[in-house]
């Protein structure tokens, strides 16, 4: 079976869609999956590394006053990062990671909390996004690793339209393997 990013590749390009990535806590980690695989260069627009705060709202378009009051580790920064990028790179899909990874806690959030978003050109993404809240186990390497895991999870299951309580189902490119 192929990786999920490769899967995601895949489907991007069956789609001729795009997406760029908006990292915090995993660093480029998510960027460097997406390019290991095959025919990246088809679908992927880019990404923005915002691992400072300040960064999330000059490159992001993260609102500023969220950013003050709940800090980096929250839902809605995680969907801002995801619809910011994709705006900011001009893709069809955004998608977005920030949490803790630890040693210490941030922002009064305990390691292992971490938020991954998708935002895209349906309706039920568009502006608002998709968050998963993750609470991970593990040292620093592993909750990073799991959390380029489940964002790339989050935006598979989306475009293979298995979302769970939307049967509307926009995709039409359900081929191969599903």
């Amino acid at each position: 079976m192929n990786s999920p990013a490769t899967e995601v590749v895949r489907l991007l390009a069956v789609r001729a869609e795009t997406l760029a990535v908006a990292e915090s806590l995993t660093g480029g980690l998510v960027a460097a999956e997406i390019t290991a695989a095959p025919g990246a260069s088809k679908a992927f627009r880019g990404s923005v590394t915002a691992y400072a705060t300040e960064l999330k709202h000059e490159l992001l378009g993260v609102d500023a006053t969220l950013l003050a009051e709940r800090g980096a580790v929250d839902p809605q920064v995680a969907a801002q990062m995801a619809a910011g990028v994709r705006k900011a790179l001009g893709a069809d899909w955004g998608i977005a990671t920030t949490g803790v990874a630890g040693p210490e806690e941030q922002d009064g959030k305990p390691v292992g909390t971490v938020y991954v978003a998708i935002d895209g050109p349906t309706p039920e993404l568009s502006g608002g996004g998709k968050v998963a809240s993750l609470r991970l186990n593990g040292d620093r390497a592993e909750i990073r690793m799991e959390s380029v895991r489940s964002v790339l999870a989050l935006l598979l299951q989306e475009l293979a339209g298995e979302q769970t309580g939307n049967e509307r189902a926009q995709d039409t490119e359900r081929n191969g393997g599903f």
